[in-house]
């Protein structure tokens, strides 16, 4: 693309990191914004100086006209909104979950073949530093064949905005499994080669969540916790626990540990916030270490990211592929729970 590509956002709770990014990008023009809450939508015109300000998106992408859309809204609108914006000509980077099950993101998907357009799912984790930092040593052969691992994501109490969408099966598709395990269970595949699913075996459990929501007067029928394993085309298994709601050790706890022929790694959080640190042990020399790897604190927006692969043709981090490849996987593990038995995918 040779001009700068106008960009528009669509939603501004996810969408408002991606709106700062675009408008602070010489490479694009952040030309309109999209929420139904006005207030909110003035707002951020305003802090970012765009004049395009939309509560329909429909009509956004008749009269902006923009060459890329980000798709920042609840889950049961990813798939409409995203295949409108691709008929409209627009490369699309959707927020995670790709879609609120496997057939709409393969219709996703497809749209975005017909269209000739780019669709990335903001898979962010990939960005982090600390993930990019233990790709290269697996690229460099340091950890061998990864042949098994364990990911999670657990909370003690964590129930995202109660009494929201997120916590409504209708509007979400699921609780923490679509909505934290779909991270870490994509870095995982990342970090092993992207290896194809081939079956899952998971259980789902609302052991707190429900008392919680009720004691507060507020919806909710998703799970508080699912545990799975996933085998791949590869060989390699993979096991899996994310929580809402789980009386475990810490606050907040992100893992991935993996184990390779040559060495394992690990990408966790410390101080159980949102800060990365990346590990590698195994034996050199006689002598069993672990040490860890130099990376960036603060790892690429994945706006920017998108925005080069459209300027410049970056090849992507992510790929709509990879969102539908997890949502097999998040489907399969559903299933799976619901029908007591391992789900092929």
């Amino acid at each position: 693309m040779k001009s700068r590509p106008k960009v528009a956002v669509i939603g501004l709770g996810m969408g408002r990191g991606h709106a700062k990014a675009a408008a602070e990008n010489p490479k694009a023009d952040l030309a309109a914004l999209c929420d139904i809450d006005t207030a909110k939508l003035e707002q951020f015109c305003k802090e970012l100086d765009v004049s395009g300000a939309y509560t329909d998106y429909k009509k956004m992408l008749r009269e902006a006209k923009p060459d890329i859309v980000s798709v920042s809204l609840p889950n049961v609108l990813h798939k409409p909104v995203t295949v409108a914006a691709l008929k409209a000509g627009a490369h699309v980077i959707c927020e995670k979950p790709m879609a609120m099950n496997t057939r709409q993101a393969e219709q996703m998907l497809a749209a975005a073949k017909a269209a000739r357009k780019k669709l990335m799912i903001n898979l962010s984790y990939r960005f982090t530093g600390a993930a990019k930092a233990l790709k290269k040593v697996v690229d460099a052969g340091t950890v061998g064949e990864i042949y098994y691992g364990r990911t999670g994501w657990h909370r003690t109490r964590g129930i995202p905005k109660l009494g929201g969408w997120f916590a409504q099966k209708k509007l979400s598709g699921g609780g923490p499994l679509i909505d934290l395990g779909v991270h870490r269970i994509d870095l995982a595949m990342m970090l092993m080669g992207d290896p194809t699913p081939v079956a899952v075996s998971g259980m789902t459990y609302n052991k707190l969540g429900t008392a919680i929501a009720r004691k507060a007067r507020k919806p909710f029928d998703v799970e508080d916790l699912a545990v799975a394993m996933i085998r791949f085309d590869s060989g390699a298994s993979l096991l899996v626990e994310v929580s809402w709601a789980l009386n475990c050790e810490r606050r907040e706890e992100m893992f991935t540990y993996l184990y390779g022929t040559k060495a394992g790694i690990c990408h966790r959080n410390f101080g159980q916030g949102y800060d990365f640190e990346a590990c590698l042990f195994g034996e050199w020399n006689g002598t069993y270490v672990s040490s860890k790897i130099d990376s960036p604190a603060q790892g690429e927006n994945s706006m920017n990211h998108f925005i080069d692969v459209i300027v410049d043709g970056v090849e992507p981090v992510t790929t709509a592929e990879n969102g539908v490849n997890v949502m097999k996987i998040l489907d399969g593990i559903y299933k799976s729970a619901k029908v007591g038995r391992e789900i092929r995918v």
